[in-house]
């Protein structure tokens, strides 16, 4: 059986290994292929009879020339690159990651919050310019020390990684509100459930960590950004898309949102002329909350445990049924 990993370096930049995944077959590792529809994609598929990628796409196009092709497997949860309507159609199950970073996600979205609320970073590095040294008082701050203790959040997404983010706020003192077309036991224990106006008007601080749906795409957008608290914090460590990005810069440059926290961008790596990019009190990070070796690893033995059980005949995790 001859596997292609088209993607495999953010997964795996040297600190893992593909070990196990080659004892189910001839595997062949690229670093990088394309993040667009592009011809080297099934030329580097070729014969293969799995495929298994991250942000490379798998097109209709893709799928035609490559007739051996029997597995698309993600090293990852999404996977809306892949046209996986039409791999259903040609017998192709598409096969993903479910969960692998609830923990890590969770804290870091939570770490976005605390930079923003003590600005750590900043005032290391004025330590080490000298700042400290020479200053008349025994301390000082360039930013407004903000306590969480009391205040509000509001989740926008109350599964897995919602509710563990809820954990931690909780563990703050702060009051949880959840929205989510879905409310569980499990989340009625974490967060106080209310309607999405309701949340929108009472926090203090936003985390968005719902799917990226055509009922949530552009959720941060003006109109509901109208109904936020003056001085609301968002924190996005979800998708990029679900914001409306000028519409965000505009909140931060006008002072309506105080600051916000941003893993992720609506184009990945992010473009220059992203208006966030120059908006006031926004921290951005290149889409890392999921990358620390623990949570890659699970995705690493997840994804060759998807192989395994395709090839002994009971294929898991399929997203196209």
């Amino acid at each position: 059986m001859k596997i292609v990993v088209l993607d495999g370096y953010t997964e795996n930049p040297g600190d893992l290994s593909w070990d196990e995944l080659k004892k189910l077959g001839e595997v062949t590792v690229y670093d990088r292929t394309s993040y667009v529809e592009d011809p080297i994609i099934a030329q580097r598929i070729g014969d293969a009879e799995i495929v298994i990628t991250n942000k490379t796409p798998i097109s209709r196009e893709t799928i035609d020339q490559c007739p051996n092709l029997k597995l698309i497997a993600f090293l990852a949860t999404g996977y809306n690159v892949a046209d996986y309507t039409y791999a259903k159609e040609k017998g192709i199950p598409v096969v993903n990651v479910p969960t692998y970073g609830t923990q890590i996600v969770g804290q870091y979205a939570v770490g976005l919050l605390m930079e923003i609320c003590s600005h750590y970073g900043h005032h290391d590095q004025t330590v080490k310019e000298g700042k400290w040294e020479k200053n008349e008082d025994w301390c000082y701050w360039d930013y407004p020390m903000i306590e969480l203790y009391g205040k509000t959040a509001g989740i926008i997404g109350l599964g897995r990684i919602g509710q563990a983010t809820a954990k931690i706020l909780n563990a703050l003192d702060m009051k949880v509100l959840a929205f989510d077309t879905f409310e569980s036991e499990a989340g009625k224990k974490l967060a106080q459930y209310v309607n999405l106006d309701t949340l929108l008007a009472e926090s203090d601080v936003i985390f968005l960590h719902c799917p990226l749906f055509p009922a949530t795409e552009g959720i941060i957008n003006k109109d509901n950004i109208a109904k936020m608290k003056d001085g609301v914090i968002i924190i996005n460590n979800s998708r990029g898309q679900l914001v409306v990005e000028q519409d965000l810069a505009d909140a931060l440059n006008s002072g309506k949102v105080y600051a916000a926290g941003l893993d992720v961008v609506s184009t990945e790596p992010i473009r220059g002329d992203n208006p966030l990019l120059k908006a006031k009190n926004c921290l951005i990070t290149p889409h890392i909350s999921w990358a620390a070796q623990a949570s890659r690893q699970r995705i690493m033995d997840i994804t060759v445990a998807n192989v395994k059980s395709f090839l002994d005949g009971n294929p898991v995790n399929v997203v196209n049924k």
